[in-house]
């Protein structure tokens, strides 16, 4: 029975780490999706910091995404890892969802062929970024959305 119970969490660990993710081909065949995330260099404390999350759809056929765990859908889950100069992580003070396996259909968010889509959100509603100082930030939902090539971003708060 305990093997059994084993056996079943481990694909179940399995199937939800997996289902939402897309393939995608690398940077050098020039196919596939690619995130780039952006932000002012510099802002004044407590002033909105606004992210701007754009997907490109390189390849030559429409494709599609998970939203779940980035800026399409909002603070409800944590998708950035954000730290300060010192390398300590920033709180997070969104929402965390719990899901039900496997994602809906409308929890993909589909990219035209050639095309692009783009979000952009005030980080400082889902992250403590009111201290001043400099801050980096990687995108840390990939293993949800399938969005893998996503460049990193740093800012300073003054």
């Amino acid at each position: 029975m305990r093997n059994l119970l084993v056996f079943l969490a481990s694909c179940f660990a399995i199937f939800y780490f997996t289902a939402c993710k897309q393939t995608q081909k690398t940077a050098s065949g020039g196919e596939g999706l690619e995130t780039v995330m952006s932000v002012p260099a510099s802002v004044p404390a407590g002033a909105p910091v606004m992210l701007t999350f754009t997907v490109y759809n390189h390849a030559a056929k429409d494709t599609q995404f998970c939203k779940w765990h980035t800026p399409f859908e909002g603070f409800i889950s944590t998708f950035l890892d954000i730290k300060d100069a010192a390398g300590t992580q920033v709180q997070y003070r969104g929402a965390m969802a719990k899901r039900v396996m496997p994602p809906p259909a409308e929890a993909y968010i589909k990219v035209p062929a050639g095309d692009s889509v783009s979000v952009t959100v005030d980080l400082l509603k889902g992250y403590d970024l009111t201290k001043p100082g400099q801050y980096k930030a990687v995108y840390q939902g990939g293993g949800m959305s399938g969005l893998e090539k996503v460049n990193e971003i740093s800012f300073s708060v003054q």
